[in-house]
């Protein structure tokens, strides 16, 4: 079993944002970048299923801020290849040149299954396993929390609304957006993780954009979150906390006075 894991960097947030010059992107320059967390959880589901069927794990990013670390931390954990692929330029991808790119790349790599995060925090659409299931003319499942493999076809869970799970059927190869796995995502200890940094083994694979790829939007500007009001802590008794409160309701015109 051949599989290929998509991971993609995301900022910390945890960290300070702040807007680049042109407005259309954070400013990168002093940003710690991690591993989105939907990825996360492809990859401990790759590794999960190297354990429990044989075969090999490869996983994939773009040449982005401390991708590296994420490479090499994948292969403390388990990865057998980890590919980061270059030439792309710097900035935000969105998730139709992100697939494209992807499935460029998947043109020439021999694979049984492909997996993603469902998701990621930069953008929060969820699109990234459909538009590379597209591109790659591949069948694809979003919102996956099981996978379990039969020969040549995948049995898998999907979360529908309402906490609804459907039980489904997919043939190999194909493209599965994870959104947990398993099991929770495995630790590195430093020392393996410094053991692997010293070895190396990051490929890189030159890959460029092709006019035929789809942007069906583009990012304009972004802007801050508006400040739209303060928080004021109530003191007091209960009582006068409770009075409070129905004068600040009465005041807007909630209730009738």
């Amino acid at each position: 079993m051949r599989v290929v894991v998509a991971l993609k960097q995301i900022p910390d947030l945890v960290e300070e944002l702040e807007l680049a010059s042109g407005g259309t992107d954070v400013d990168r320059e002093f940003l710690k970048f991690v591993l989105n967390e939907f990825d996360d959880q492809a990859l401990e589901e790759a590794l999960c299923l190297k354990e429990s069927a044989g075969g090999e794990v490869t996983v994939v990013a773009f040449d982005e801020p401390d991708a590296d670390r994420t490479l090499y931390t994948a292969l403390a954990k388990g990865a057998d290849r980890a590919v980061k692929l270059v030439g792309v330029g710097e900035g935000w991808l969105s998730g139709h040149r992100r697939a494209g790119l992807l499935a460029s790349f998947l043109g020439n790599a021999a694979f049984d299954l492909v997996l993603t995060g469902v998701q990621a925090a930069d953008d929060l659409d969820g699109q990234l396993p459909a538009l590379l299931g597209a591109r790659a003319g591949l069948p694809h499942v979003s919102v996956v929390v099981r996978v379990e493999l039969d020969g040549p076809r995948a049995k898998v869970s999907q979360e529908l609304g309402g906490g609804t799970v459907a039980e489904e059927e997919v043939q190999l190869p194909a493209v599965l957006g994870i959104q947990t796995a398993r099991q929770a995502p495995r630790y590195v200890s430093i020392s393996r993780y410094r053991e692997i940094q010293q070895a190396g083994g990051i490929e890189e694979v030159e890959i460029q954009s092709s006019a035929d790829e789809p942007d069906t939007y583009r990012l304009r500007r972004l802007f801050p979150p508006d400040t739209a009001g303060h928080a004021e802590m109530l003191t007091g008794t209960p009582a006068e906390v409770a009075e409070r409160i129905a004068e600040l309701i009465r005041s807007k015109g909630l209730v009738k006075s």
